[in-house]
């Protein structure tokens, strides 16, 4: 059978998420409508390329991930055809229910957990499947037919990977070893080499970096992309150059040691830092508030980059420059992921991961 004439619309790039995963979820939709029926051939990698207005790269892993995820099938020397079997996976979608994990301290009310289960919610409703909210280790009914973890802190995590189960499973917002766990997650040493490169743009050399709990993947990769960052501008940095709090904002005494630490130097002295890269919203937060009992001004004596961008960073005084998350792309990814490896069978799941955004803000300021 020759592949139809149907005509595709161009697919632009969204921020921080690869272009061929939307390249992907655009010929699927278009194969959920009708626009290609089970069996029928679809369009070559050049033609697809073309109508997509993508490259023949992008097109061509498109194509492959939908081979992998059951929709498509490739027949040699002939082309990709739609599975013949794809209507009755769509109806095990329809049945496919999903359990979602949350670590013990979460907090679905903070911005981080509500963006990225609101993406969770958008792709569980787009692909018709069910949630199912458990606590951590417990499917009593054995109802499930995959696992999404958010976020697991590190003795769950090696509680997860000792005890893979049959279902596929997903981490999503931590970073995981290639096995038979996939993750989904955002690039966090690539966060902090952005906010290294913007304060070098700006003329910035002594910058100190306050993160969180390093016993987790993304406080630990964001002061690794810092250093990564400082060695690519010729920054010096050492282990004064480093605050780390014991979670995921600063005590009092955390607050009041980092105060005395701007406080420390005369305004002159080279040695105090003119800038702070802080690895988290919440310890921005803290920042502001130890540079306020300083006597520092923000940005005339300390720039300030943060982490995720929720609707109260522009109103801060000043509005925070920070690297915007892409939050519910996340949830989005994580479960379509889990989803498509559900109705291929598939139990050995991808690592992929999406990249911030960079939103400058006057929280920052050159030092020319």
């Amino acid at each position: 059978m020759k592949p139809k004439s149907s005509t595709l619309e161009p697919v632009t790039a969204e921020p921080g998420r690869p272009l061929y995963l939307s390249v992907r979820d655009s010929l699927r939709a278009a194969i959920d409508r009708g626009a290609f029926t089970p069996g029928e051939q679809m369009p070559s990698t050049k033609q697809l390329s073309e109508q997509l207005s993508v490259s023949l790269v992008t097109a061509h892993r498109a194509l492959q991930e939908l081979v992998a995820s059951g929709v498509l099938r490739r027949s040699q020397g002939k082309g990709t055809f739609v599975h013949d079997r794809y209507l009755q996976r769509r109806e095990q979608l329809s049945r496919c229910r999903v359990g979602l994990v949350l670590h013990r301290e979460a907090s679905i009310a903070d911005y981080y957990h509500g963006q990225m289960l609101e993406g969770v919610r958008r792709a569980s409703d787009k692909l018709g499947a069910d949630l199912i909210l458990l606590r951590f280790g417990e499917d009593v009914r054995n109802e499930c037919n995959g696992f999404l973890y958010v976020n697991p802190l590190p003795d769950e995590l090696a509680d997860i990977a000792a005890t893979t189960r049959r279902q596929p499973t997903i981490i999503v917002g931590a970073r995981v070893s290639e096995g038979p766990i996939g993750c989904v997650d955002v690039d966090n040493i690539d966060l902090g080499r952005r906010a290294v490169e913007h304060l070098a743009s700006l003329g910035h050399r002594n910058i100190l970096f306050v993160g969180g709990d390093e016993q987790l993947s993304n406080s630990r990769d964001r002061r690794s992309g810092f250093e990564q960052g400082c060695r690519q501008y010729g920054i010096s940095y050492n282990r004064n150059s480093i605050f780390n709090a014991a979670s995921w904002r600063l005590t009092d005494e955390e607050r009041s040691a980092l105060s005395q630490r701007l406080r420390s130097n005369d305004r002159n002295n080279a040695e105090r830092p003119t800038a702070i890269f802080a690895a988290g919203y919440y310890l921005a937060l803290d920042v502001y508030s130890a540079a306020q009992q300083a006597g520092l001004d923000i940005p005339g004596d300390l720039s300030v980059v943060g982490v995720d961008d929720p609707p109260s960073a522009s109103h801060l005084s000043p509005p925070l420059t920070t690297v915007r998350q892409p939050l519910v792309e996340l949830g989005e990814e994580a479960v379509a992921t889990l989803v498509n490896a559900i109705a291929a069978g598939n139990n050995n799941l991808p690592i992929r991961t999406l990249v911030g955004e960079l939103l400058p803000r006057s929280s920052a300021r050159s030092l020319a």
